[in-house]
């Protein structure tokens, strides 16, 4: 039993079902191990995808995701996407592959600092030294990604602990000096005794039981408070973040909860299709005035970062609430009223338990929010007939938003196009929709949709790409003809990455760095296996969607190259 096989083992008794990797030889038997135990092993054409794909398995299945990379640039490759999933609380577990450990700092291939470089970004970094620690570690570090604020954490496996002893000890001892010279002796000694502690103990360690990890509980005297406060408000708010579905066994019972608070809500990130696509609780336009309006207002697991204006968008007088994993994002830049650490989907289950919590009707607050979306959405509906030259980005958003199936997952990936689907597109049900989170990375979306797909075979996953974000995943597409994985990507092809061009056009008279080329996406797709469709005339939009449909429906992933018109829709929406 090779050290790949013990990893694997570890793998399959916390439940993974897929690996994701890029090949390299420091790794390989974790690949093989992973594939005799049952492993799905998707390979794809940048270690980032591969980390973005566990990154979306984590958010959809609640078991932590797996990527394996090998040393030196295929580690470096995946940071964008670690921090991606720091900065989201994701439970992803990176497996590192790294020179021989008598080789360390001796100009071995591919060695560098890999734990210096791992440590800022990640819950958990430990570089595996001997065989008999390589389970224990791996059983650590899943405990580390789901405990207390999820997030990815780092094992950095040698060479020489992955192979099967008879081959490493070989490997050693042809590495081994004949000589009898004092100097050739002391080598010879030093290697005899580093195989020898390499192994020792090995049979010792046991594959511990994969159980999860619960979540922290919020204090019950707190929710309490909370309750009382919410039930003298007059104008309360509920804004839910991603962070409050991290247990994903209870997202039902979230939704319920939200329900019977009775409260009008925002979601958003992967808070968003909660309620489903049309619930009469959830507000989807003007949040920032709403804000300004609550007289309490409560954040389950959302940060006053930037999106929040870093606490302005809540005026002063009013109450605030705020319950979050992280006790320094429920006191980032402004500091709540009444603060609970804990899981954020929970204390809203508990909050709902309350007695008497959900009998104010504030029939007039209601209305009052309702009716200003229901102006919002007529706006959009004008603006989504404006004719111009290519096709109008709100009236395609609406066009998908009526094509894609009640089973749907969403994935997001760029800037203008993506932000208008955000308002336009509307998630069906709780987990089905994904987007980078706070950091903004663009090229998530290959990686996002082939984890959702693995996760959720038998739902339409679409991935809507601006066409600057879709340079990042193109040659995914590859990846995903090769596994057989049919999703629906539509290309919203403006030739810009406008939502730059918008601010620094109008602050600096220069579009420097952002104009881009109508390209021929379509004809890229069907090169690489996929069903590549044009879409340049609205007239057309109904047939050419459905027929990416019916090609993912037969199994093959369909691409859609939609040519847009300009829209002045997200002016001024550029956000830092």
């Amino acid at each position: 039993m090779h050290g790949g096989d013990r990893i694997a083992a570890v793998l399959e008794a916390h439940g993974v079902q897929f690996l994701f990797t890029l090949c390299g030889g420091h790794i390989s038997p974790i690949l093989a191990g992973a594939k005799q135990r049952g492993i799905r092993v998707v390979d794809v054409r940048h270690e980032a995808t591969a980390v973005f794909a566990a990154d979306a398995v984590a958010r959809l299945s609640g078991v932590p995701g797996v990527a394996a990379v090998t040393a030196g640039p295929g580690l470096t490759n995946t940071i964008t996407a670690v921090k991606n999933a720091q900065l989201a609380q994701s439970p992803v577990v990176i497996l590192g592959g790294a020179t021989a450990t008598a080789l360390k700092n001796r100009g071995s291939l591919q060695d560098i600092d890999q734990m210096a470089l791992m440590r800022p970004h990640v819950k958990y970094a430990r570089a595996v030294k001997r065989l008999r620690d390589l389970v224990p570690v791996i059983g650590e570090a899943f405990d580390a990604a789901q405990d207390g604020v999820p997030g990815p954490v780092f094992v950095e496996c040698p060479v020489d602990l992955l192979y099967a002893e008879p081959t490493i000890r070989q490997w050693y001892g042809d590495s081994t000096p004949r000589g009898n010279s004092i100097a050739e002796r002391a080598i010879r000694l030093y290697l005899q005794n580093h195989v020898r502690r390499l192994f020792a103990g090995a049979d010792e360690a046991r594959v511990p039981a994969g159980t999860g990890m619960t979540a922290p509980v919020p204090d019950a005297a707190r929710v309490r408070k909370a309750a009382d406060l919410l039930a003298t408000a007059e104008r309360p708010l509920l804004v839910i973040g991603s962070q409050a579905l991290s247990d994903v066994a209870q997202v039902r019972d979230l939704a319920r909860a939200v329900e019977k608070l009775n409260v009008p809500v925002y979601l958003s990130g992967m808070a968003r299709g909660l309620l489903g696509s049309a619930h009469p609780l959830q507000r989807r336009h003007k949040r920032r005035v709403a804000l300004k309006q609550a007289d309490v207002v409560i954040l389950a697991g959302v940060p006053c970062d930037f999106r929040l204006d870093y606490g302005r968008h809540i005026r002063r007088s009013a109450t605030l609430i705020s319950a979050n994993r992280s006790n320094r994002d429920m006191r980032l830049n402004r500091r709540p009223d009444l603060a609970v650490p804990g899981d954020a989907g929970h204390f809203l289950t508990m909050l709902a338990a309350c007695e008497g919590i959900g009998d104010p009707q504030r029939g007039d607050w209601h209305a009052e929010l309702r009716g200003r979306d229901e102006e919002r959405e007529v706006e959009i509906d004008q603006q989504a007939e404006t004719a111009g030259d290519g096709l109008n980005p709100l009236r395609l958003c609406r066009d998908i938003d009526s094509a894609a199936d009640r089973h749907s997952v969403l994935v997001a990936d760029g800037g203008d196009f993506v932000a208008t689907a955000s308002y336009i597109v509307k998630p069906r049900a709780p987990l089905s929709w994904l987007d980078p989170g706070v950091f903004g990375t663009l090229g998530v979306g290959a990686g996002f949709a082939l984890g959702a797909k693995l996760v959720r075979p038998d739902d339409e996953v679409w991935v809507i790409f601006g066409d600057g974000a879709f340079g990042y995943s193109a040659i995914e597409l590859d990846t995903f003809v090769r596994h057989k994985i049919p999703v629906i990507a539509v290309i919203g092809n403006d030739a810009c990455w406008t939502q730059i061009v918008r601010e620094q056009v109008k602050m600096l008279g220069d579009d420097v760095g952002c104009r881009l080329a109508a390209n021929d996406y379509d004809r890229m797709a069907q090169a690489l296996g996929c069903t590549g469709l044009r879409l340049d005339d609205a007239a057309n939009t109904a047939g050419v969607l459905e027929a990416a449909k019916t090609a993912a429906a037969a199994g093959q992933p369909a691409l859609v190259n939609a040519l847009l018109g300009t829209t002045d829709f997200r002016e001024g929406s550029l956000s830092m």
